[in-house]
């Protein structure tokens, strides 16, 4: 098969993946999540090195009164990070209803709702041996990360289900045209309404009396558990990076094709991490979405900064060295596709090979540097903007092992581009 037709079929196949409505749908719930993420992370950073009175700074006498501060980023952390399921499906339901042309806030709360309703609202706990119930409460595990496959398997079902029954007239409540709009509307969905509820929740019993487990555990267990063990495997991100990489040199925006896949499973496992360190205990995952940018996107997809500073050392071509010059700032914030595309590296198979392995020899190091507890585990969810070095400090909470580590992977990423950028130098400029 001819490359280009090739290269075409897999693009054509790239967008038609990335225009389906549900990965759409996943993709801007994450994204809108990602502010929400940070401030969580961030509220438990100050938490422990600033307002802990054994490990921050109000363990000095002078800075003591900040321990009384602590409460606050507490109760941030949990409405944030405790609560990202919760949020997740919000917005995954206020999205699906965008696409199905169902307007305002009513689809996220219909599938908020709808997913609680498949919960139980109950706790047993074992007091003094004795087994006590804690009725009308809603369990850490289904508001935390770990209910997040179900609860966007639930918001996308439920509002789908709401539109398909919102369109048959039979159950539309028709009100007088001197009734106020709203309040028309309100009755419209009524029964659709019901409706929704009653099959969600009516699932929800029924798979638990025949199974003698709720739909979490079922989702959890099968699906969403052995996905994060893959992810938190070095060939599972491995693997996630080379199809990412793949795109770019196609022309197509790699970390858009990948992000329905990486996103709650990297944040998931940041969430993890981040409270793990509030609560002073042992950090479990290496790999997560602070891993993915710290050590695998240092100056972007690419790792982009070896070749830019390649450039700056041995580059010959004035082309290429204004695109350098133009691209080294905002690449100091990771954003690079004034390199990616003017270059350019898309469809450029001399540039394309380092850009697709730089990440993966990076990603390598990063994540034996953390394996053998040289640099430290990610605990704090970072903007992606964030500079390199600094990026390693603030996302470990101060591990000069990770900042070291990230040196290291600049100065490979630099040995790796080299060779390619001398080759490029006996090319005519474009």
């Amino acid at each position: 098969m001819d490359k280009n037709k090739w290269i075409e079929k897999l693009g054509n196949f790239a967008n038609k993946i990335n225009s389906y409505k549900y990965i759409i749908a996943i993709k801007n719930a994450f994204t809108a999540l990602i502010p929400v993420i940070i401030t969580g992370a961030f509220a438990t950073l100050f938490s422990n090195m600033v307002f802990d009175s054994t490990m921050g700074l109000a363990k000095f006498d002078a800075l003591s009164f900040l321990a009384e501060l602590k409460p606050i980023a507490q109760s941030i952390n949990y409405a944030t990070m405790n609560m990202l399921t919760i949020s997740a499906v919000f917005l995954i339901g206020l999205e699906v209803g965008k696409l199905n042309k169902v307007n305002g806030f009513f689809p996220g709360l219909l599938a908020v709702i709808s997913y609680i309703s498949v919960n139980p609202t109950r706790v047993e706990l074992m007091v003094n041996e004795k087994l006590q119930v804690v009725p009308d409460v809603l369990a850490r595990q289904y508001t935390d990360t770990k209910g997040l496959f179900l609860g966007m398997f639930i918001a996308i079902l439920s509002v789908e289900l709401f539109t398909w029954l919102g369109k048959q007239e039979k159950l539309t409540i028709k009100m007088p045209d001197t009734v106020p709009p709203n309040v028309s509307r309100s009755f419209s969905a009524l029964i659709p309404t019901i409706l929704t509820f009653t099959l969600i929740a009516s699932v929800g019993f029924a798979v638990y009396r025949l199974t003698g487990m709720y739909l979490y555990d079922i989702i959890y267990t099968i699906i969403q558990r052995p996905l994060e063990n893959v992810m938190q495997g070095l060939p599972g991100i491995l693997l996630l990076m080379f199809v990412s990489q793949v795109f770019w040199v196609i022309g197509i925006h790699g970390n858009q094709m990948i992000k329905p896949i990486r996103e709650p499973l990297l944040l998931a496992s940041i969430a993890v991490n981040t409270d793990a360190f509030n609560a002073g205990k042992e950090i479990p995952n290496i790999i997560t979405m602070p891993f993915w940018d710290m050590y695998m996107s240092i100056g972007g997809s690419g790792v982009t900064i070896g070749l830019l500073v390649a450039i700056f050392l041995v580059g010959k071509r004035d082309d290429m060295k204004e695109i350098a010059k133009l691209s080294f700032g905002p690449g100091l914030f990771n954003i690079n596709e004034p390199v990616i595309f003017g270059m350019p590296i898309m469809l450029n198979p001399i540039l394309a090979i380092p850009f697709i392995i730089t990440p993966l020899i990076t990603g390598m190091i990063g994540y034996f540097a953390t394996a053998i507890g040289f640099a430290g585990k990610a605990v704090v969810m970072i903007p992606w903007t964030t500079p390199p070095i600094i990026s390693a400090y603030l996302a470990t909470a101060g591990s000069i092992g990770a900042v070291v580590t990230q040196l290291i992977c600049i100065v490979v990423s630099i040995v790796i581009y080299l060779p390619f950028v001398k080759i490029a130098n006996n090319r005519q400029a474009a």
